[in-house]
């Protein structure tokens, strides 16, 4: 099964003509309360494909909650290891979506910063648990958790968003790295590592780490490297809607594939369908498809090769 330990929050959604910029303001016709949180996200999109899943976290007792948590209760996330706080507001995104459907997102972090891993008991961490982890609760947290799954034999995927160096001794605990291109160039720099064309940095990241990286390229698709393998896989042709939930999409999808035993490239093929039926819909947890429409989208993406 899979285990998420991540952010939960409300987003806040504003259509825009153009993204702003620096002080500058823009007017939106209105705004949409919608369910987010890159550890809400991939544990629903990872749902959704049907694997078992739980998450753990941290939210407020306010409105903004009720919201959040509604989606993955409705599609039977478990959500026993919550931990809510009365004295501390849910976390909240701020998310523009410009007509051609690329974003701008500020987060305030809210309850996600008393997320802990000591919510998550050790037998919730064995070889049959896949742990899915990000970068929007506190790190030494999301470490700390990656340390003793590692030692209890479970599958560890890191989703290094937002972008953060990683510890070295962070790495030894980690199955799997998955960043955008952006996230990958700062680990590679952290690690001493040129950060040049995207296959040429999961490569050197890989080889640097012995972790697997998987590097999401938007409109290109996407890149693995595990071991010796180098795998690349296209992007499903669509007509951008709304970019929010794509990512987590992606992650959720392909640590659903890898739970479930599906070789790397089928993972990655897999998860780039995901990744493009997301970017159809407005909102990150509306927009995550289920099995069935990642199943049919597959027809019209070719196989992941490798390079």
């Amino acid at each position: 099964m899979i285990l998420v330990f991540g952010s939960i929050n409300l987003d806040l959604v504003v259509e825009v003509e153009h993204l702003p910029r620096p002080g500058e303001t823009v007017l939106g016709p209105g705004y949409r309360k919608v369910a987010g949180g890159k550890g809400a996200n991939q544990a629903l999109a990872a749902r959704r494909t049907g694997a078992e899943v739980a998450l753990a976290g941290a939210v407020g007792t306010d409105e903004f909650a009720g919201v959040a948590l509604a989606l993955l209760r409705e599609d039977g996330v478990d959500l026993s290891l919550l931990r809510t706080d009365p004295d501390t507001p849910t976390g909240c995104a701020f998310i523009c979506v410009d007509r051609r459907g690329e974003n701008l997102i500020a987060v305030a972090s809210g309850a996600n910063r008393l997320a802990r891993a000591a919510q998550v008991p050790d037998d919730r961490l064995g070889p049959g648990t896949t742990l899915l982890l990000q970068m929007e609760i506190p790190a030494e947290e999301t470490f700390s958790i990656a340390r003793r799954a590692h030692a209890a034999g479970a599958h560890t995927l890191l989703n290094v968003a937002p972008a953060a160096p990683i510890p070295i001794e962070a790495l030894a605990d980690l199955d799997w790295l998955l960043l955008n291109e952006g996230e990958a160039e700062t680990v590679a720099r952290g690690l001493g590592l040129a950060a040049t064309a995207a296959h040429e940095t999961a490569g050197r990241i890989a080889e640097a780490t012995d972790v697997g990286v998987v590097v999401t390229l938007g409109a290109d698709g996407a890149v693995a490297a595990v071991g010796a393998e180098r795998w690349a896989v296209q992007a499903l042709l669509v007509e951008p809607v709304d970019t929010t939930g794509a990512g987590d999409a992606f992650v959720g999808a392909f640590a659903a594939a890898l739970d479930l035993g599906r070789p790397v490239e089928e993972a990655l093929r897999f998860a780039s369908a995901a990744g493009g039926l997301a970017c159809l819909v407005l909102g990150a947890q509306p927009s995550l498809p289920r099995r069935d429409a990642i199943e049919r989208a597959l027809a019209r993406l070719p196989a992941a090769a490798p390079f």
